[in-house]
C-alpha cells in the first residue's frame, strides 16, 4: 500500500494537528472562567486530526485503478477565487448574512451546476441553512458580532 498525494497531505495535517493540539496543552486556564483558552483550539484541533486520519485511511483501502484520476480544472480554481473576492467586498456593504447567502448558493451553482427546479431548491435551502446556521452559532452561542452592511444595516 502507497500514498498518495492525498495520503501524504493528510499526513502532514495529522502531524501538524497533534502538534498543535499538544501546545494547546500548555496553556493555563483562569480560575474565573469555566472554559480555558485552549478549548475551542482543541476542539477544531482534534476534529482536523480526526479528518486527517480518515483521509489517509481512505487513501490507503481505497482501489484505484491504473490512469484514474480527474484532470485538474484550473479555470474551476481562478473562478473559485474570484467568487470568493466578490464574497469578501460585498460583505462591508451588504453584510455577513447577505453576501454569505449569495456567496454560498454561487459557489454551490458554480461547482456543480444545478439541473431542474429541484436542484435550484436544493441550491437555496442549502444556503438559507448554511447561513442561518452560521448566523445563530456565532452570534447566539459564541456571541460574536459578524459584520452588518452599510447598505442594509442586516
Amino acid at each position: 500500500m502507497k500514498l498518495s498525494r492525498v495520503g501524504w497531505a493528510g499526513l502532514a495535517a495529522l502531524a501538524a494537528s497533534l502538534v498543535l493540539f499538544a501546545l494547546t496543552l500548555g496553556l493555563k486556564p483562569n480560575p474565573l472562567v469555566p472554559i480555558g483558552p485552549g478549548f475551542y483550539p482543541r476542539v477544531v484541533l482534534g476534529l482536523s486530526a480526526v479528518l486527517a486520519a480518515a483521509l489517509i485511511a481512505f487513501d490507503l483501502y481505497s482501489i484505484k485503478q491504473p490512469g484514474e484520476g480527474a484532470k485538474p480544472n484550473h479555470a474551476l480554481v481562478l473562478l473559485v477565487f474570484v467568487v470568493f473576492g466578490i464574497y469578501i467586498s460585498l460583505m462591508p456593504g451588504l453584510g455577513f448574512r447577505i453576501s454569505t447567502f449569495f456567496f454560498v448558493a454561487a459557489l454551490q451553482s458554480l461547482l456543480e451546476p444545478p439541473k431542474g427546479v429541484k436542484g435550484w431548491v436544493i441550491v437555496l435551502a442549502t444556503a438559507l441553512i448554511t447561513t442561518l446556521a452560521t448566523h445563530v452559532l456565532f452570534e447566539r452561542y459564541l456571541s460574536v458580532l459578524l459584520p452588518r452592511g452599510r447598505w442594509t444595516d442586516f
